[in-house]
């Protein structure tokens, strides 16, 4: 799934450690790991979360377009 790429070379090109990203989302290690891993779905307010955190439209970090638009502004 190309979602479950994307959040990981996310985190790694932000030099972010896995924890770190579990504590933004208010879930433990183990989850994330296996949101990562695609064991567990992550939930779309998580996505969103990480949307705004990476500064990328969902459109981006769900895999429906290579182009990393930022994040709409309200």
């Amino acid at each position: 799934m190309t979602y479950l790429k994307r959040i990981r070379d996310l985190r790694e090109d932000h030099d972010d450690t896995q924890t770190q990203i579990a504590r933004l989302l208010n879930v433990g290690q183990g989850t994330y790991a296996d949101y990562e891993s695609g064991k567990t779905r992550i939930p779309l307010d998580s996505m969103i979360i990480l949307a705004k955190y990476y500064d990328v439209d969902m459109n981006y970090i769900c895999g429906c377009s290579n182009i990393r638009n930022p994040f709409p502004k309200k």
